[in-house]
């Protein structure tokens, strides 16, 4: 049997990030998905080894736990082009949806079969068998409501196979994943384990550890509070709402293409759009740069009052919090308008993360600390094991 290899995996809603083996390993992929009703032509198909895998992800996904079972599928920036391309619907559960499991397994059959994993996992006749151990999430209201048992036994009790067709580099292999283990965490958990610990699951923010703090993870289609005190999530003052960016984006999305006549092609390029360092709120518009700031400003104003009510409420509850932290991608959009309103409303003891990729990696680095303690936990009690029996034994 092959070994078992790490994989923690955040899900979000515009992206997918992903990380592996011993860090050795990283993807990100626009959560965008477009079901092919026949095989695609590819132009150029001579060059295809030439292109890169991940402009390309053409796959054919076999899975008791789908609901549409055995589907061929465009995955991110090759479904982005597709005229019938989905993403996750605003008030959906992510534990529910295909989408989310196609994602998963296309990130770990993307990983098996780069060229360096061949000494890590049995190949034969252009079928790899995958191992992973794997490190997930789900927001805080799935979670509350039990939805992660569900999910985690669907994930856990089949092989899974993922076939490649008209894909870069791996047009014809077929991955079969089985997970050994899968570990799904509250995100808002997740957000505070990334604060206090490093990569070697070394405390490394000491003044953290007892203060009652909160947690703002503002995602595409969710945003959880969680609220921390004593090192652990108070489950009961946590709270986890249908109010993500998502709809937001396609609003502003809708909008630029009513006012100026520009389609753009998914959320990920409206976040973009708003987040980029140089001409930020531009776009172009047959060839010449124009401003959409008029609409971004509105739209977002507006979702960053009904976040800022929802920080108010929570904080009134909690009244001996010290610091919330705004994570996950949505609070590197909302950012400037949610500090602004701080400024001159109650003036919260806030804190983001400036650096925009630690904010957008933070989930899938907590779930790979979280999944490495649980893999060492389970290390040393197997370790502890015999030498308990041999105690006893010598006792008798």
């Amino acid at each position: 049997m092959s070994q078992s290899r790490v994989a923690a995996i955040d899900v979000g809603n515009d992206s997918v990030k992903a990380l592996f083996g011993k860090l050795d390993s990283e993807l990100y992929i626009p959560n965008v998905t477009a079901i092919d009703t026949e095989d695609r032509p590819v132009i150029g198909i001579e060059d295809l080894d030439k292109k890169d895998p991940l402009d390309g992800i053409h796959i054919r996904v076999h899975s008791p736990a789908l609901q549409e079972n055995n589907t061929i599928y465009r995955v991110g920036n090759l479904a982005t082009k597709a005229d019938n391309a989905t993403e996750l619907d605003p008030g959906s559960s992510k534990s529910e949806e295909d989408q989310t499991l196609v994602m998963l397994l296309a990130s770990m059959a993307l990983d098996a079969v780069k060229p360096e994993n061949k000494q890590v996992f049995n190949r034969s006749n252009q079928v790899v068998e995958a191992n992973y151990t794997l490190g997930t999430g789900l927001p805080l209201r799935e979670v509350k409501e039990g939805k992660d048992v569900g999910y985690r036994s669907q994930l856990l009790g089949s092989v899974h196979q993922v076939e490649f067709l008209v894909t870069p580099k791996y047009q014809g292999l077929k991955v079969n994943i089985k997970l050994d283990e899968v570990k799904i965490y509250p995100e808002g958990f997740a957000a505070f384990i990334n604060l206090v610990m490093d990569n070697n699951l070394n405390i490394i923010n000491k003044d953290l550890i007892d203060k009652q703090i909160l947690i703002q993870d503002i995602g595409g289609l969710s945003t959880d509070i969680a609220v921390i005190r004593n090192r652990n999530v108070d489950d009961d003052k946590a709270q986890g709402y249908n109010l993500g960016v998502s709809e937001a984006l396609e609003t502003i999305r809708d909008e630029i293409n009513k006012k100026h006549g520009v389609e753009l092609d998914s959320r990920r390029d409206v976040v973009d759009i708003i987040t980029k360092k140089n001409d930020r709120n531009h776009i172009m518009v047959k060839g010449s740069r124009t401003s959409v700031h008029d609409i971004t400003d509105r739209v977002l104003l507006e979702l960053a009052k009904k976040q800022y009510r929802h920080l108010r409420n929570t904080w009134q509850r909690n009244s001996q919090t010290e610091i919330c932290y705004f994570v996950g991608g949505g609070s590197s959009v909302l950012k400037d308008y949610i500090k602004t309103l701080n400024n001159s409303l109650d003036g919260f003891n806030i804190d983001f993360f400036e650096d925009e990729k630690e904010s957008i990696w933070m989930m899938a680095n907590a779930y790979y600390k979280l999944i490495s303690e649980f893999i060492q936990q389970q290390s040393k009690d197997k370790q502890e094991k015999p030498a308990e029996k041999q105690k006893a034994a010598s006792n008798k």
